[in-house]
C-alpha cells in the first residue's frame, strides 16, 4: 500500500486570513497535523515559503518537536530554508520552485538549470541524515538530471494529470508519462513519491503508475476535513490507496 503524507499547508491558509502577523490564531496546523497522524498518515508535509502566506517559522518548530511521524519539510532552495532544514533537522527536505506571483507550487524544479546549487544543497543535508527529494515533471530527462545532482528521492508534479483528469485521452497522456518517468526513476535507485492536484476521484487512477511510495495530498484532505473532519478525511483518503 502506498503511505500517505498529509500536507497541512492550508490550515495555515486558512489561519492567515484572519490572524496574519499574530502569533497565535485558529486553525492550528499543528492540531491538524496530529489529528491526521492519529488518523493513521505517514507523514506530515509542510511549506515553508520565502514569503510566509500559510505556514510560520513558528509552526515548522513546533511540528517539528511534536511530530511522531516523520516531518517532510518544503522549501525552496535558499540559503535561508538550508539553514532552518539544518537547525530542525526533518527527516525529508522536499525541494520545491516558488514564485511569489503564484498562488501554489506550479510547474517542476529546473533540475539542470540549477544543478551545481542543487548538488550542493542536496550533499549538505544528507550528510546529517536529511533525505532529499526533487519536486519534479513526469520528464525521463528531468529524471536522469535529478539522479545526478545526488539526491534519493523524487516527487513526480502531478498537476497536469489532475488538471486533465476530465479529458480521457489527456488524462492518458500524462499517465504515460508518469508511468515512464516512476520506472526510469526506479532503475536509477531513486525513491518515487508523488503530488499535487490529487483528491478522492483522481487518486484511483495513480494505481497503474508503479513503484509510488507515498503520495503527499493537502487541499483535497483539507477541504474534506471542514465538512467531516480530519480523522474521517484521512481515512477516507487511506481507504481508496
Amino acid at each position: 500500500m502506498w503511505k500517505l503524507g498529509v500536507n497541512i499547508d492550508h490550515t495555515a491558509t486558512l489561519r492567515e486570513a484572519r490572524y496574519r502577523g499574530q502569533s497565535r490564531g485558529e486553525p492550528d496546523p499543528v492540531e491538524a497535523a496530529l489529528a491526521c497522524v492519529s488518523a493513521g498518515c505517514h507523514s506530515i508535509t509542510a511549506h515553508l515559503r520565502e514569503d510566509r502566506r500559510h505556514i510560520q517559522d513558528h509552526d515548522i518548530d513546533r511540528l517539528a518537536e511534536a511530530l511522531t511521524v516523520p516531518l517532510n519539510f518544503e522549501m525552496a532552495n535558499t540559503t535561508e530554508m538550508v539553514a532552518k532544514a539544518l537547525e530542525i533537522k526533518p527527516a525529508y527536505v522536499c525541494l520545491v520552485p516558488e514564485k511569489r506571483e503564484e498562488v501554489t507550487t506550479e510547474g517542476g524544479l529546473d533540475v539542470s538549470g540549477q544543478s551545481d546549487q542543487i548538488a550542493a544543497t542536496c550533499q549538505r543535508l544528507q550528510s546529517v541524515g536529511i533525505e532529499v527529494s526533487l519536486f519534479i515533471d513526469p520528464d525521463e530527462a528531468v529524471v536522469q538530471a535529478s539522479k545526478e545532482t545526488g539526491a534519493l528521492a523524487i516527487e513526480l508534479h502531478t498537476g497536469a494529470y489532475a488538471e486533465s483528469f476530465d479529458c480521457e485521452a489527456d488524462r492518458e497522456a500524462e499517465l504515460a508519462r508518469l508511468v515512464k518517468s516512476a520506472e526510469l526513476a526506479h532503475s536509477l535507485g531513486l525513491k518515487v513519491n508523488a503530488g499535487h492536484g490529487l483528491n478522492y476521484e483522481n487518486i484511483k487512477q495513480l494505481h497503474g503508475v508503479p513503484h509510488l511510495e507515498e503520495l503527499n495530498i493537502g487541499h483535497s484532505i483539507v477541504s474534506r476535513a471542514l465538512s467531516v473532519g480530519f480523522e474521517a478525511a484521512v481515512k477516507q483518503m487511506l481507504a481508496l490507496m
